[in-house]
């Protein structure tokens, strides 16, 4: 099982923490990853002036803003997998007009 923590210490948390964590669990989700994810949260990391401090089965890593956390993390699982998880376009139905 892969193991991933964000911080939710309070500079993490003024900084996007809570959002980082609806987001990646949204991913982990719409992946159907919830199985072979474990999502958690932990207070400080000791890396407050680095940004939304998080880590992977043990590798922190310190995101400057949410999205980049999301992009960051879509790698790593797909690493880890050995699997491409790859944006999948939204499914918009079209009216034609008549």
């Amino acid at each position: 099982m892969i193991t991933v923590t964000v911080c939710v210490g309070s500079s993490c948390h003024v900084k996007g923490a809570r959002e980082m964590i609806a987001r990646f669990n949204e991913f982990l989700t719409k992946e159907g990853l919830q199985g072979k994810v474990e999502l958690k949260g932990s207070f400080c990391m000791e890396r407050c002036g680095e940004g939304i401090n998080w880590e992977i089965n043990g590798e922190i890593e310190s995101s400057p803003c949410v999205d980049d956390g999301v992009k960051i993390l879509r790698k790593k699982i797909s690493e880890a997998l050995g699997k491409n998880l790859t944006r999948r376009p939204s499914k918009k139905s079209r009216r034609r007009k008549t």
